[in-house]
């Protein structure tokens, strides 16, 4: 069991702050579990006139977004920048006001940056894609993000936060079933070049950079394997280097298996030229990432080729077919199938590693076009709409919770508080989440419903009393108009 476990992949993640149950279902099961028929009219009455609070209370300030975003939209920014006739100075600030309510609005919809060791774990392994992708910086501008940072401060920021950033939200799974037969000969001729490193003096020639690279992993599995935070996500990560070699494993079809994020947005601009400046700025939205291949949703990508690493395998296999031809030279004619064979070997390795190039090739173009038609879910305008409306969906979800926690459960401290409502989403719905009660309380407390004693403990008022303290709305005056006949 010891030697199986070793054999595990795992990568600890951090658990979400997002409430990973839809609204209706949420509100619905709490309604049912509140006793009597009266008190649970008003409490989705409550519900009601808490979502169209909070959704009244950012609507200047998705409004000033949107405004902001249309003088930087990629398609038709540059058309009404010209008729603003603003000064560089003035679009500079405008555009560094943007990228503030922007992340303003990643922040509360709890996307977070990805930083360089999240990065690092995720390219260790590989998963569909099997080629390296790097990203042309030449194309893409370096002030623009560099400005805000400096402004803004951010822990951990990434290496390449100057030419852009990944927000990266929510975990998932993604499996794959195939035969994976050139993926299997690739794995079997790999183990065998390896088994011949190791065999000969070659692996000293390259032993620096494997050092460097099985410390770096080292470092991954320390962080992985530690359980001294409990509370974090454990998934693991199944692939083809990792098989057993066996005759069912070779051919037949097998399962691997990658986390994924689940919502990934990408912030960049393109670089400009004299002749034409970009102040375009590109919003892009991806799900279902599987983390292995993320360097689908870069920006500006190369066209991939082969790596150095294939040159001087391609190198060092001429350069022994030749020192073995040349040896074999002064052997009688018997042995010149000896010569054949050695040919025949080195020749069939370069076009293996030649063919198996333009298979990854071939797959790399599927996995883009996927990218664009299937995990693409919007960009720019349609992507600051829906985190718009994942702020308002959220922070709804949270303010509901805490108030049926203190509206049930009587006076909390804030931890406990947290704690419970983590509770509750575990035990009512199975699913685990990081509870943001600071926010929650901060809003109940805005919203007049909700109130400190002495000693600092959190109380809220009685469900009739916290809605006529919140009022009908309009949402609720133009509902009753309609019903009516009237016209609002």
């Amino acid at each position: 069991m010891g030697d199986e476990q070793k054999k595990k992949e795992v990568i600890r993640l951090e658990r979400e702050s997002v409430i990973p149950v839809l609204k209706p279902k949420l509100i619905m099961t709490l309604a049912n579990l509140i006793e009597h028929t009266s008190d649970r009219s008003e409490f989705l009455k409550l519900c009601k006139r808490v979502e169209y609070t909070i959704r009244a209370w950012y609507l200047l300030q998705f409004e000033d977004l949107m405004q902001l975003y249309s003088l930087f939209d990629p398609v038709h920014g540059a058309q009404k920048l010209a008729q603003q006739n603003l000064s560089p100075d003035e679009i500079d600030v405008l555009e560094q006001n943007f990228l503030t309510y922007l992340f303003q609005v990643m922040e509360k919809s709890n996307f977070k940056i990805a930083t360089d060791d999240e990065i690092e774990v995720a390219r260790s392994g590989q998963y569909l894609l099997n080629l390296p992708i790097t990203v042309d910086e030449s194309k893409l501008d370096k002030k623009l993000l560099k400005r805000y940072f400096t402004d803004h401060t951010h822990n951990d920021l990434p290496d390449f936060a100057d030419k852009f950033v990944i927000f990266r939200r929510g975990i998932g799974i993604d499996r794959t079933t195939d035969f994976f037969f050139l993926e299997k000969v690739d794995m079997l001729i790999a183990r065998l070049w390896a088994w011949i490193m190791r065999k000969t003096r070659l692996e000293s020639l390259l032993s620096r950079r494997s050092n460097s690279r099985r410390k770096k992993d080292q470092k991954k599995d320390d962080e992985i394997t530690s359980e001294e935070q409990t509370d974090d996500i454990y998934v693991e990560r199944i692939r083809l280097e990792n098989m057993q070699l066996s005759l069912r494993n070779l051919l037949g079809r097998i399962t691997i298996q990658e986390p994924t994020f689940d919502r990934i947005i990408v912030v960049y601009r393109r670089a400009s030229t004299q002749v034409k400046p970009d102040r375009g700025i590109y919003v892009k939205h991806f799900k279902n990432i599987p983390m292995a291949d993320m360097e689908i949703v870069l920006p500006e990508k190369k066209n991939p080729g082969l790596t150095p690493m294939d040159w001087v395998k391609f190198l060092i296999s001429a350069v022994v077919g030749l020192v073995a031809v040349v040896g074999s030279v002064d052997m009688p004619q018997a042995d010149l199938w000896v010569i054949f064979a050695i040919l025949s070997t080195v020749i069939g390795y370069c076009a293996k590693t030649y063919f198996t190039f333009q298979q990854n090739m071939a797959t790399y173009q599927n996995l883009i076009t996927q990218s664009m038609y299937d995990k693409q879910l919007d960009s720019g305008k349609g992507t600051l709409l829906h985190l718009c409306d994942d702020v308002i969906q959220q922070e709804v979800k949270e303010v509901i919770v805490s108030f049926f926690i203190l509206m049930e459960q009587g006076k909390a401290t804030l931890q406990d508080l947290d704690l419970r409502c983590e509770e509750l989403i575990k035990e009512e719905f199975g699913e685990s989440c990081n509870f943001d009660v600071d926010d929650a309380v901060e809003k109940l407390e805005k919203l007049g419903i909700v109130s400190r004693d002495t000693i600092g403990r959190y109380y809220c008022v009685g469900l009739k009393r916290a809605n006529e303290i919140i009022g009908t709305t309009t949402e609720e005056l133009v509902i009753k108009a309609r019903q009516g006949g009237g016209t609002p």
